[in-house]
């Protein structure tokens, strides 16, 4: 391979990057053993899905899959480490003011970015300014920056200043974004300061990774990583089953059928995609708490998760993250209880039962002198990584019939979802959320919160919120007035939290020991994988 790359540098540009995507293409066609021998720098070949990114800019992706690749080019001032708490990374260490509304972050020495040039604390203002500058259109995985800082800039070459609008230990889960070289934030294909430099790349093909020799931490004993791009999670799995490729990484629910063996490994990867039975708490029928209760009783997770997902999933009965510090469900649990689900409705004042036009028996109550049928609008979206979301639509409409509650699903695109969820014209929908690195889930919850579509209003949970969340800088605070907001959550059932997506690594080699495998770092690791 080095010959080779030696004899296809002595070539003009355009021909050097089509025998590229040309090798990359036949290297699909032998199996690993082959590729082994021809490949001996490369320490592994992974597979993904890629169809839309042509750039690599992190602060810009379009492909979630994508930013597992990109995590291993660049870093940002912190990480979160397997227990969920962050650390620094590109900062060596940082501090704040008494009031905590200024912070100081102070930079290693000896970081440099993959051209040579060392890391200044202008490169972290200049990329945090253009997270800003996107945010305010709209763009960006990391818009949620906007809501941490009033400023940053470099007090000298070393030294970050940091100012925010509250005292948050929050706050630094929002500093993990990735830092760009300064001259460089709106380039399709920055330099990065990670362990891997992009050595080529040809979109919708492949891409080749190289160890960076002037990384600050311990050199890559995995010295190359080749990546080939797949337009279907069916050629995906194929390249895999062939031995085509090393490893892949999908979202695909065909992937459950893959279980660790002698001679290979499904790692689970918890993604940042929450998926939630939103309802509105405005609707007739459901400003009553004791019928949302009632509708979260008649959800038979056990057999949505087991027969839908196949077990590709993380259960959850909040917002939070569960198996981390952030956690907690107390006493309680999401469990199917249709005994529970009729003594609910029937206090609720849902206790006359009729047959409707349809022939289904429902429940009635009269309301301003007449009679109301409780019949739910539920609307659900496709998504292309997301085929089954239909299907659990339906066992839960079915479900809640066996109680008396009637729902008409409907199936819409996802802009026809987003605006009705913007208008309040629903009473249920199952709807998806990407969650913010952050701990906090005040994003849903505060009154007129734009993702609170549910209509939920609660000034208790306003208060622990915004005044108490936000308003500590003391983890053992922070963990225990999270705890009071869950609790909260439960009481009131303002949506069903039913679980965050889960990925698998179909793997020929174990190549990590992190506890945590999680969306965007789901290569974690990768660096010191060894054949």
């Amino acid at each position: 391979m080095t010959l080779m790359r030696s004899i296809i540098s002595s070539i003009t540009p355009i021909r050097r990057k089509r025998l590229w995507a040309l090798l990359a293409a036949l290297l699909l066609a032998v199996p690993w053993s082959a590729q082994a021998e021809m490949m001996t720098d490369v320490g592994v070949h992974l597979g993904i899905i890629s169809v839309a990114t042509t750039q690599i800019n992190p602060l810009t992706p379009v492909e979630r899959e994508f930013m597992s690749l990109t995590s291993l080019i660049y870093e940002g001032l912190m990480y979160l480490d397997d227990n969920y708490q962050p650390q620094p990374c590109l900062a060596e260490r940082y501090s704040s003011s008494t009031d905590g509304k200024t912070w100081f972050f102070y930079l290693r020495d000896g970081v440099s970015f993959h051209d040579g040039t060392g890391l200044t604390a202008y490169d972290v203002a200049a990329t945090a300014n253009e997270i800003l500058r996107l945010a305010a259109d709209g763009q960006g995985r990391y818009q949620s920056l906007k809501y941490f800082i009033n400023s940053i800039e470099a007090s000298d070459s070393r030294t970050v200043v940091v100012r925010t609008n509250r005292a948050n230990y929050g706050f630094l889960y929002a500093m993990t974004f990735p830092v760009l070289k300064a001259s460089e934030v709106q380039d399709p294909n920055p330099v990065g300061t990670g362990a891997y430099l992009m050595e080529m790349f040809e979109p919708g093909v492949y891409m080749l990774l190289s160890a960076y020799n002037g990384w600050w931490q311990n050199l890559p004993e995995n010295r190359q990583i080749l990546v080939n791009f797949f337009s279907t999670n069916r050629e995906l799995i194929s390249a895999y089953e062939y031995s085509n490729v090393d490893a892949v990484l999908t979202r695909a629910i065909t992937a459950a059928q893959y279980r660790s063996g002698v001679s290979s490994y499904n790692i689970d990867f918890r993604t940042t995609q929450l998926e939630t039975l939103l309802m509105n708490n405005n609707a007739r029928e459901l400003n009553d708490v004791q019928v949302r209760q009632a509708i979260r009783y008649m959800i038979n997770m056990d057999d949505i998760v087991n027969n839908v997902y196949y077990g590709m999933v993380t259960r959850t009965d909040t917002p939070l993250i569960p198996g981390t510090w952030t956690y907690w469900n107390g006493d309680y649990h999401q469990e199917y209880n249709k005994q529970r689900a009729n003594e609910l409705l029937d206090a609720a004042g849902w206790d006359k039962l009729a047959i409707n036009e349809d022939g289904n028996t429902v429940r009635t109550k009269i309301i301003d002198g007449k009679v109301a049928n409780l019949h739910l609008r539920f609307y659900v979206y496709e998504e292309q990584d997301n085929s089954v979301r239909v299907e659990v639509a339906n066992r839960i409409a079915d479900s809640l019939l066996e109680v008396g509650v009637e729902c008409k699903v409907e199936t819409l695109t996802y802009k026809e979802a987003a605006e009705k969820l913007r208008a309040g014209s629903y009473d249920l929908c199952l709807a998806a959320f990407n969650i913010d690195f952050t701990p906090d889930p005040g994003y849903l919850l505060i009154s007129g919160n734009t993702a609170n579509y549910m209509r939920y209003r609660s000034a208790e949970m306003d208060s622990l919120i915004q005044s108490k969340l936000r308003g500590t800088m003391e983890v053992s605070e922070y963990a225990q007035t999270l705890r009071e907001i869950q609790d909260l959550f439960w009481q009131d059932c303002p949506l069903v939290c039913l679980y965050y997506r889960n990925g698998a690594i179909l793997t020929r080699r174990m190549f990590t020991d992190a506890r945590d495998v999680r969306e965007p770092e789901a290569l974690r690791g990768i660096e010191y994988f060894k054949r």
